[in-house]
């Protein structure tokens, strides 16, 4: 399937959120295989983590990421992704943030796009979410006690809150095909949106 996206004045961005595991970064990779450029907040704490020359464990990441919220506030990785976002507006008709986790994240887009921003999340269960982490071997992915310590953090930014107000909700708790075939409809929609 082909989608043709029009480049209008007013160019879109979508911030994808969701647990740990429901399947953000599958949404993302159905966007990036129309070109839609993707921009991924995980990858920000990933290069943090490397720039710092620590060892990659499943806990390193959850404390980079608490660390640099702490040290210089909780929109911080917002703040510190918009200008490239707006780089990427400037030729495309779409641009999606992959890992919006927090209150403070969604305000910092939506005061910077307004109507131009919008949220979606895409929903799991626990146990499909743990079982998809056990699989997919991320060096940031644990034990079960390690997926319970991250649920827990990241339900202390306030994702529970932005999952439960996105404009847009993907379930997949169904096959990969499902989903895909789901994000692939999505995207359709979302285009022919004035």
């Amino acid at each position: 399937m082909s989608i043709r996206l029009r480049r209008t004045s007013m160019a879109r961005v979508v911030a994808v959120c969701g647990m740990p595991g429901s399947g953000k970064g599958e949404f993302a990779n159905v966007l990036l295989s129309h070109g839609i450029p993707v921009l991924s907040m995980g990858d920000m704490v990933r290069a943090e983590v490397r720039r710092q020359e620590l060892e990659e464990s499943p806990g390193i990441f959850g404390e980079i990421a608490a660390q640099l919220r702490a040290e210089h506030g909780e929109d911080i990785l917002a703040v510190r992704l918009a200008d490239a976002v707006d780089d990427h507006l400037k030729s495309h008709a779409l641009v999606l943030i992959e890992g919006m986790r927090g209150t403070a994240e969604r305000i910092v887009f939506q005061q910077r796009w307004q109507q131009q921003f919008h949220s979606l999340a895409v929903d799991a269960s626990p146990e499909t979410r743990f079982e998809r982490i056990q699989n997919r071997g991320r060096s940031e992915d644990g034990n079960r006690e390690a997926f319970e310590v991250r649920d827990n953090r990241e339900r202390g930014w306030g994702l529970e809150q932005i999952i439960a107000e996105a404009d847009f909700l993907i379930d997949n708790n169904v096959e990969l095909n499902e989903f895909q075939a789901a994000c692939e409809q999505w995207l359709t929609n979302f285009t022919n949106m004035e």
